[in-house]
């Protein structure tokens, strides 16, 4: 894997609280609008600028792309971001529930992604790739990085540890909980021993991101190709990562809730349920999954322990031994009648950070009348399916953690 280290645009210690924030696609507008509410540094302004106009913008108008370029520019001009002097890699830690994992920030290489080295698990929509391709080109910049992961390293995990010994130059918690650390790693040793460890890779993954990496990928591409002097050199050859070791890394389960059964009634569909599964009642609480191809179901204020039978999945199948695959078959269509989840508004997703309670709370409220809870797909499992060139039915991992953005920006000039 090509990486080089690069001059971040970043806040001074002083202000980066108020800079940071939650990326631009975990919450909408008005959520937005809310968290920035009297903070003029928050990156929301840059990334979310529908929020500087009254609430309905449409957040794909030119003028809002426009505002991102305009914020962009105050925030340099005020002090607010700041470039470094030199090129230099970072070291982004982050704490959740007393785990704590180390990411290198990096400019990964546009030629790796668009050559499948830096592997894929998710389809993108081309109308997404697009309004981040259009936030890259106005800004001329990599605003949010993207979630990378990669096979072990002892050599990057040598380093990572030496470098933390030292002090942090950010240092705080987010109103959410989680703690960020931010090093500079400047020493040219060290920034040689970085470059040739990730060299040394045959591949990484993309964790979280697959619509920023698309675009920011494509985008170096499109300067490439509009330069008659592109040498291969320029800055706009690499977007910006955060790239993290598997073994640290944790993926959280990803729910479905769904508006109906299907004609069904609530017996009916325990019945049709006993084909492919043993249907066990555990109580009126919803329950945590304890293992591969068991779910708990939620409906009418009971809960079931749901196992597949064997013969119903293929272990040796990296989508057919996935449980998303296994509950998306034989209860949301083959039951349910639900042929496309991209589509069909019966079924929602829910991550599992919201916890057991959030599925419980939206049947119990009449909003749906299933709810289906799911044992989190495994690293090991991600990695295989990338690696055969499967892709992942959708909304199948959810990883916690999220980045925090507005740490550093990586500029394409």
């Amino acid at each position: 894997m090509l990486v080089k280290p690069f001059r971040g645009v970043r806040p001074p210690k002083k202000f980066v609280k108020e800079v940071a924030s939650r990326p631009y696609d975990v919450l909408n507008s008005e959520e937005a609008r809310k968290e920035a509410e009297g903070n003029e540094k928050s990156l929301y302004r840059i990334i979310k600028p529908e929020i500087d106009f009254p609430s309905g913008k449409d957040e794909h108008d030119p003028d809002v792309y426009e505002k991102a370029v305009e914020n962009f520019k105050i925030f340099q001009d005020r002090g607010w971001l700041v470039q470094d002097d030199k090129e230099m890699y970072y070291v982004y830690a982050q704490t959740m529930n007393n785990k704590t994992q180390y990411g290198w920030v990096v400019g990964a290489h546009v030629e790796d992604y668009m050559t499948g080295k830096i592997k894929k698990h998710e389809l993108t929509r081309r109308d997404k790739e697009e309004d981040r391709m259009k936030h890259v080109r106005v800004t001329d910049a990599n605003i949010e990085p993207v979630f990378f992961a990669y096979p072990y390293n002892s050599e990057l995990d040598q380093v990572a540890k030496a470098v933390t010994t030292g002090q942090p130059e950010y240092d705080f918690v987010a109103d959410d909980g989680v703690g960020h650390r931010f090093w500079l790693v400047s020493n040219d040793e060290d920034i040689q021993r970085v470059t040739d460890a990730f060299a040394s890779m045959p591949e990484m993954y993309i964790a979280d991101g697959h619509h920023r990496s698309a675009a920011a990928a494509l985008v170096g591409a499109e300067k490439a190709s509009n330069n008659p002097n592109h040498t291969g050199n320029e800055e706009y050859n690499y977007f910006m990562a955060v790239c993290f070791p598997d073994n640290q890394l944790t993926i959280i389960d990803y729910n479905r809730v769904v508006k109906d059964l299907n004609g069904l009634t609530s017996e009916e569909f325990i019945q049709k349920l006993e084909h492919h599964f043993v249907v066990e009642p555990s109580g009126s609480e919803i329950q945590r999954p304890r293992n591969l191809h068991s779910f708990s179901i939620y409906l009418d204020g009971r809960s079931f322990s749901v196992t597949a039978k064997p013969g119903t999945f293929d272990d040796n199948d990296p989508i057919g031994q996935l449980d998303v695959t296994i509950v998306s078959n034989l209860i949301l269509d083959e039951i349910l009648g639900i042929k496309d989840l991209r589509s069909d508004t019966r079924v929602d997703f829910v991550g599992g950070i919201r916890g057991l309670n959030e599925l419980k709370e939206r049947v119990d409220s009449g909003e749906m009348a299933l709810a289906i809870a799911l044992y989190p797909v495994s690293m090991k499992q991600l990695m295989e399916i990338a690696d055969t060139g499967n892709i992942m039915p959708p909304k199948t991992t959810w990883f916690e953690p999220k980045l925090r953005s507005g740490l550093v920006i990586h500029k394409l000039k």
